[in-house]
């Protein structure tokens, strides 16, 4: 099989001016519920794109587990690869591709922690044995094979039994819009694609060549 011979032809919605929300936000809302309803597998996956100082950019998949007028929430361990990029560059861009019903969306903005109260509510909301993942392991670091986290599970899992605090390492992320694309695939490689940008507190629309 020759990957440069996959192709396929979008047909299956149109995205214009007048049938798109002035706001972004409700645009995002709209697409994502409809993607939930489409019982998309994971719809609620974003690829997050940090970078580093070295200047090398790096992504990887993560869940949106917030959105309002604030912006894009996730959590995650603070002492990731992730976590320090961000504390040395706080500009990150999200990505969701829902395949199924041929659309992106690209949101890029600055990113910010969420207050303690919040990544408090959420952590205790998890299913305990994410609760004690959460301890147990060392995100990004190396490791000399999966018993390490197996371990490091039955350890913390055995000292904070039925109620393990949040880490102090662990915690929610907010991206605050100032670019959101949306993206419908087309027939003919003709794509819809809208950009909204924030100028002077106000959101503007724009058609972008696809």
């Amino acid at each position: 099989m020759n990957i440069a011979d996959l192709r396929k032809s979008y047909e299956r919605a149109e995205l214009n001016e007048s049938a798109s929300d002035a706001d972004p936000l409700k645009q995002f809302n709209r697409w994502l519920e409809e993607a939930i309803a489409a019982e998309l597998p994971e719809p609620n996956a974003m690829t997050l794109a940090t970078v580093g100082s070295d200047l090398r950019p790096s992504t990887r998949v993560v869940l949106i587990k917030g959105c309002d007028e604030r912006g894009i929430v996730w959590y995650t361990n603070y002492q990731s690869r992730k976590g320090q990029e961000l504390a040395g560059n706080p500009y990150a861009a999200l990505q969701f591709h829902w395949v199924e019903l041929e659309r992106v969306v690209r949101i890029e903005g600055v990113v910010r922690k969420v207050s303690d109260e919040e990544s408090d509510a959420y952590f205790h909301s998890r299913p305990l044995d994410s609760r004690i993942g959460a301890w147990a392991s060392p995100q990004s670091e190396v490791i000399p094979d999966r018993s390490v986290l197996v371990t490091n599970a039955a350890q913390y899992g055995a000292k904070f039994l039925l109620q393990p605090p949040r880490p102090p390492h662990w915690g929610g992320y907010r991206l605050e819009p100032d670019h959101w694309q949306f993206w419908q695939g087309r027939k003919s490689r003709l794509h819809d694609r809208l950009r909204y940008r924030l100028d002077g507190g106000a959101w503007v629309r724009e058609r972008l060549a696809p």
